[in-house]
């Protein structure tokens, strides 16, 4: 019997910042969570993953994290990730000021 794929989003850390980025689906690394591409096809999935290990002037430790289809784009299914989309823990830097 095969299991049941959970879609997916390629995630990493951009090598200058250390911030978190998402692939798209036009191959950008983006900030936001809900630009990410949502791969729903396991060997899709694997592919992209490549695609983003061979990046190493722009992201490090790619990988990839579990999604679902959200009103606005791909939203995170755990809580780690979620964290990591709201960015550093201290507010007065990183995506939280901007966001002021």
């Amino acid at each position: 019997m095969s299991r049941h794929f959970i879609p997916k989003v390629v995630t990493a850390n951009r090598l200058r910042e250390g911030d978190v980025v998402y692939l798209t689906a036009d191959d950008r690394w983006s900030p936001i969570h809900h630009e990410a591409e949502l791969i729903e096809d396991e060997a899709r999935a694997q592919i992209r993953l490549l695609f983003a290990t061979a990046q190493k002037l722009y992201v490090v430790g790619a990988y990839l994290a579990d999604a679902k289809a959200g009103p606005d784009g791909p939203e995170p299914v755990h809580v780690r990730e979620a964290f990591r989309t709201r960015g550093p823990s201290n507010y007065s830097h990183g995506k939280q000021a901007d966001l002021v």
